[in-house]
């Protein structure tokens, strides 16, 4: 069959990387844009553009529009790209339906593995180890009786429906259980419009190792080599690697099994990731715990080692192609790796002294990505471009490949990259990730998913000792500051303007900013501000409301998570600044606390013992 016309159902750099795609095949395609995101560059790699009614993520996440978008141009083709729609068997049905043509795998496919744990349940029917969990949704009580026959180790809450790091949380103590639980289904369900929990027995020092597959559709399946995702920050992956290093012959050959059978017992059609846990220790012990029914952020580097276009390989099946037709051969067997790539997310972002990040925004004055043999850069950004705090933080990926199949060799020219790497304008974790890439740890292979953790304040004071690195930001000192708000007794809400030209800010202005001059401080009041940069979700107080110190005045979402503010000492709430759905910047004025005599709560338990073994017997 052929396709006519592509409408790409996303934005930023994954959208760029599918227009590319389908120009190189001579297929014109349709880009998407909310009302907020019109200067993104994806627009201007379009042969057309359509403007959705609505700002941020929301409007990319409206199927009914989109697929009237792509009636309305007289596209037959839809790509979603990754994250947004992209893995809402729904939204495939309604393309489907409309007589779109859907590039990715089947609606039933994406019903299937989207539910992670009736996945986890189908890989354990078919033999395959699972950690130990649920196989439903979960609700508190069986949360709690979960985590107590784990003894104390720390467990894992994540979205039925999850991905990305969003909607995930590892609980270490019964008493954050409730709060844990709570923000997982809330962050679930703004993501993914489906609140559904389920838990699973948290691994601490494994190693991520996922599987790409591809499939035809039509009964030929084949493995296309492993990723390396190890080094990640609250569950959201920083540098991607392929071949995995250090895997003996026999554990690859056990994951590469794995994963065709998971794929082949649905006739695959498209991309597909199947993602494990693997001992850290050495051993050959492995755990399935979810798949990836999408294009995924880091199939570049697999693109680099395989030497296929992973997304023209997904235009050309949904054309009808066969793998065969395309020169990719069914199986388990991959293509002889072309030497080693690794992938490094460049994110805009600030630190603190303590290694946190915090998500940052602004206009790029300077933009210069790195360049020369082995380097590609996937970005939307470019000189001009004012950031938009309603979208995710990565601005660039950095995409290296060398000869030698041991991947220090690429780690070492993706660390010269970076360095050639300039951006002004926008805090990146540029440094954080240059000396990431340089620890001797990561260049042995030595190193575990809480390894940026557990090394992030040292990597944090070797930035801050390098006199051409970002600055970083003071740790938080004050008791305000620890319990995750900012106090400011003068001139309480002057961070209130936002705008092009405002306050130093850039970017689209929240939803409803008001400046400082429209708002009065009541007597003997203090201004909560926001920690960091994010939209304000929940508001948990209201005017007239005693609070004690260190209860949840409001939760903000950012870096993929929600975020409790709390009360930095007790009091009596005077007045709010915003309401749900504002997007505030780090500063912003949030409401006005006036001390007084409250009682307090108790000091948080201490964190359980992590728990390093594969229990699938619980």
């Amino acid at each position: 069959m052929s396709l006519r016309r592509l409408l790409v159902a996303n934005r930023g750099e994954i959208a760029i990387r599918v227009l590319r795609a389908a120009r190189d095949l001579d297929l014109p395609t349709v880009a998407l844009y909310s009302g907020d995101d019109a200067p993104s560059l994806h627009r201007r790699h379009a042969d057309a553009s359509i403007a959705l009614d609505g700002d941020g993520p929301a409007a990319y996440l409206d199927g009914a529009q989109i697929v009237a978008a792509a009636r309305q141009a007289e596209c037959d083709a839809v790509h979603p790209g990754y994250g947004f729609l992209s893995e809402s068997g729904a939204f495939a049905r309604a393309c489907v339906e409309a007589g779109l043509r859907w590039v990715g795998p089947r609606p039933e496919t994406l019903d299937l593995f989207g539910d992670k744990a009736r996945a986890r349940a189908l890989a354990e029917d078919a033999g395959i180890t699972v950690l130990a969990g649920t196989h439903r949704p979960t609700d508190l009580a069986e949360a709690r009786a979960f985590f107590d026959r784990l003894g104390g180790a720390p467990m894992m809450i994540k979205a039925i429906a999850g991905g990305g790091g969003r909607g995930l949380r590892v609980v270490r103590a019964a008493d954050e259980l409730e709060t844990a639980w709570t923000r997982c289904r809330s962050e679930a369900q703004a993501a993914f419009g489906n609140p559904e929990v389920y838990v699973e027995q948290c691994l601490a020092h494994a190693r991520h190792v996922e599987v790409q597959v591809i499939g035809d559709g039509q009964g030929s399946v084949a493995v296309l080599g492993e990723r390396e995702c190890t080094l990640q920050r609250r569950h959201q992956k920083l540098v991607e690697v392929a071949p995995a290093a250090s895997l003996s012959a026999a554990l690859r050959e056990r994951l590469y099994v794995a994963a065709e059978r998971l794929a082949a017992a649905q006739g695959y059609e498209s991309l597909g990731t199947f993602e494990f846990l693997v001992d850290a220790s050495g051993t050959d012990a492995y755990a399935f715990i979810e798949a990836n029914a999408r294009l995924q952020v880091e199939h570049t580097v697999t693109e680099e080692v395989c030497g296929i276009d992973l997304v023209a390989a997904q235009l050309e099946i949904a054309r009808g192609r066969t793998l065969s037709e395309l020169g990719i051969e069914p199986g388990r067997v991959p293509p002889a790796p072309r030497g080693s790539a690794v992938q490094v997310r460049v994110n805009m972002e600030t630190m603190t002294a303590e290694g946190e990040a915090r998500p940052s925004g602004g206009t790029l004055t300077v933009f210069e990505p790195p360049s020369g043999p082995g380097v590609r850069v996937d970005t939307f950004g470019y000189v001009g471009y004012s950031t938009n705090p309603r979208f995710d933080s990565l601005l660039a990926k950095v995409v290296v490949r060398a000869a030698d199949t041991d991947p220090a060799a690429a780690l070492r020219r993706a660390h010269r990259a970076l360095g050639e790497f300039r951006v002004e304008g926008v805090p990146t974790n540029l440094p954080f990730l240059r000396a990431l890439l340089a620890h001797p740890d990561v260049l042995a292979h030595r190193i575990h998913t809480r390894f940026v953790e557990e090394q992030a304040a040292d990597l944090a004071r070797q930035v801050a000792a390098d006199p051409g690195a970002a600055p970083i930001a003071e740790a938080g000192t004050t008791a305000a500051e620890r319990a995750g708000a900012r106090v400011d007794p003068g001139d309480p809400l002057a961070v209130l303007r936002h705008g092009k030209g405002e306050a130093g800010v850039a970017g689209a202005a929240p939803k409803r900013a008001r400046p400082a001059s429209e708002i009065e401080a009541p007597a003997g009041t203090q201004a909560v501000r926001a920690p960091l940069q994010g939209t304000i979700v929940a508001l948990e107080v209201a005017p007239g409301q005693e609070v004690f110190a260190g209860q949840s005045l409001l939760v903000m979402e950012a870096m993929k998570m929600e975020h409790v503010v709390a009360a930095p000492f007790g009091g009596i709430v005077r007045s709010l600044a915003v309401a749900e759905g504002d997007t505030v910047f780090e500063g912003h004025g949030l409401l006005f606390l006036e001390e007084a005599a409250v009682a307090a709560v108790d000091a948080a338990p201490e964190a359980g013992e992590d728990l390093d073994r594969i229990r699938p017997d619980l």
